[in-house]
């Protein structure tokens, strides 16, 4: 029994010791984000009043309220955010307007769509939607096996159908949620003014 618990000391301290490098967490976790948004800001940026037009236009855009505003809003937000997530400074305060915006986004966009970003037959989030969509894909497929060179087409990725829902905007969330409370790590800006002015630089 001592052996065992012997044992089981010298794994955890093993296991504690992989904390000199936990920076790595809070920093993957930043630049997995910062091409997401800084492609979505810049994208919106690119063309304003088309980005404007669907933030407001009812029918075929969202319908929000101060498209103008909301637009610019959402678009500098990400922007922003993305270079704010990149060399770490503010994070914690950026990640709160990008966790709004993905919360709007879930809710005006993707809502309705369910949870899945690309469709699917099975599973516990398939919908009539996705399974409706993979059956259209199958029959896709087996057109362009009997009319198209189906090799070359798939050489470098699979046919898929967007589904669009709520997946992805759900998991940056998530991961904007884990920045909020935990911070950007050691490899940050605000580490390095927290170390020289205290805690209440971040």
């Amino acid at each position: 029994m001592e052996k065992l618990v012997s044992l089981g000391c010298r794994a955890q301290f093993l296991l504690n010791a992989t904390r000199a490098i936990d920076f790595l967490a809070p920093l993957a976790l930043r630049l997995y984000l910062v091409p997401v948004f800084w492609m979505a800001g810049t994208n919106k940026l690119g063309s304003m009043e088309d980005t404007i037009a669907w933030f407001g236009n009812p029918d075929w855009g969202l319908g929000m309220p101060f498209p103008t505003l909301m637009a610019w809003a959402a678009s500098l937000t990400e922007a922003v955010g993305a270079i704010a997530l990149l060399i770490g400074l503010g994070v914690r305060w950026v990640s709160m307007p990008l966790m709004i915006t993905m919360i709007v986004a879930a809710v005006t966009v993707h809502w309705h769509n369910g949870w899945l970003a690309i469709a699917e037959g099975s599973g516990i989030f398939a919908t009539e939607r996705t399974i409706g969509a993979v059956e259209r894909l199958d029959r896709a497929k087996d057109i362009l096996r009997e009319h198209g060179n189906y090799s070359w087409l798939t050489e470098n990725g699979s046919f898929v159908v967007l589904n669009n829902g709520i997946e992805f905007a759900a998991t940056y969330f998530i991961m904007l949620l884990v920045l909020f409370f935990y911070g950007p790590g050691k490899a940050s800006l605000d580490h390095l003014i927290r170390k020289r002015y205290g805690n209440c630089a971040n």
